[in-house]
């Protein structure tokens, strides 16, 4: 497929049928809907100061490359955007889009179109910056519309939204690194496409760095963001209490919800970088009695999160932690047999005080995902530290920055 560029046609002279020149090429009109590459529905002509909309079907000559007006006259109306209508130079080009396959942001330096069953369509952008140094010949460096979202913010009178359908595709982390990536006004826009979807923004929420979470807090209530806060794991929940302004904590922490304002509390009490500060405090426990059916029926039920259900653990009467069983070990063992029996003991185990090296080097020598955190007395079990809180912790700031993590794709 031959693909034209959009630069070919801007500030291109217009020409009637009889060879004389009428106006200029200012832009190229497409509209936004279901179509995978969206139709070119017409295009800006600045005819006398005045910018003026020409239909495509009055436009010849666009695959010469030499434009020309085909109708009897032109409509003389100034040009007004409709609902759902980009202008492809305005709107896009050299603006930043959505990459929704590698969700990464792009710059489009080039809008590809393409004559496709007899309309116009916009088929692709090249975020490779300047044409003259790119290399001729291929387009691998293309990437297909279909994969890509512009912004409203850019397009502020189409009445577009970002579609939450598309972006719930990616992973939160995905979807963090694009708010980080983009201006705060294209981050805001971000975050209100995934408000429909609760657990997801606060998903999201828990993947930003703190500069952006608490930038996206500032002009949110406290009931708000008290909203948001309940729905994130507690430990998230209280690393970012500790960011917030001092005069909004304590009106934050008495909107959560009581369950969870207890949580928080508690892990507030702990230094942010040791056991318990690290710590959920949810996690998957049976007693020893307890069957495999049982300690299967638990992980179903278990609210804790994902990294958090990677083992169940056995405890005795008072709490403590006497074993711990993977989920393979479980679904491997026969439902009547007892946990204690699949479960492996000793359990090794750290406490709330320690610190994060002494984690590290707890879970490294003993080669475990989900290591649990027992009372500084050796009493109950009050949390577990999982790799991916660890891993979080011991990474420095920032650490998608500076690994060019959150750059624009080029």
């Amino acid at each position: 497929m031959e693909l034209l560029h959009l630069s070919t046609f801007l500030r291109r002279p217009m020409f009637d049928q009889a060879g004389e020149r009428i106006g200029r090429v200012q832009d190229l009109v497409a509209r936004m809907g279901d179509d995978p590459h969206p139709p070119i529905v017409g295009a800006v002509i600045r005819i006398e100061k005045r910018d003026l909309f020409v239909p495509i079907r009055k436009i010849g000559g666009l695959a010469e490359g030499r434009v020309t007006f085909q109708g009897r006259r032109v409509d003389l109306r100034r040009f007004e955007r409709r609902p759902g209508e980009i202008l492809l130079a305005q709107d896009l080009l050299a603006r930043h889009l959505i990459n929704l396959v590698r969700g990464r942001l792009i710059s489009a330096h080039e809008i590809e179109l393409a004559p496709i069953d007899g309309r116009w369509e916009v088929v692709g952008v090249d975020p490779r910056p300047r044409r003259f140094l790119r290399p001729p010949g291929g387009n691998d460096h293309i990437v297909d519309f279909a994969s890509i979202e512009p912004f409203v913010a850019h397009v502020p009178t189409a009445r577009l939204k970002i579609p939450y359908r598309k972006l719930a595709k990616l992973h939160p982390a995905q979807i963090a690194d694009l708010v980080e990536q983009a201006s705060h006004e294209e981050g805001e826009e971000i975050i209100e496409a995934v408000k429909l979807d609760r657990e997801l923004e606060a998903d999201v929420f828990e993947e930003l760095d703190t500069t952006h979470q608490l930038e996206f807090l500032e002009d949110r209530s406290d009931e708000d963001a008290a909203r948001l806060i309940a729905r994130m794991e507690p430990d998230s929940a209280a690393d970012l209490i500790t960011e917030i302004d001092q005069e909004r904590r304590l009106p934050i922490l008495e909107n959560l919800p009581a369950t969870q304002r207890a949580k928080v509390r508690n892990l507030l009490s702990y230094s942010a970088d040791s056991a318990g500060g690290l710590m959920s405090p949810d996690f998957v426990a049976v007693d020893e009695a307890a069957t495999v059916r049982v300690a299967l029926d638990a992980l179903r039920a278990s609210r804790a999160p994902a990294p958090a259900q990677a083992a169940v653990f056995v405890l005795d009467g008072d709490g403590r932690p006497v074993g711990a069983a993977t989920v393979v070990q479980l679904v491997r063992a026969s439902s009547d047999e007892r946990a204690a029996a699949v479960a492996q003991s000793p359990v090794t185990h750290v406490h709330p005080q320690w610190d994060v090296w002494q984690v590290a080097r707890k879970m490294s020598d003993f080669n475990l995902t989900i290591l649990p955190v027992v009372a500084d007395d050796h009493g109950a079990m009050v949390g577990v530290v999982t790799v991916d809180d660890l891993l979080e912790e011991l990474l420095p700031q920032g650490w998608r920055k500076e690994f060019g993590m959150t750059a624009v794709e080029e």
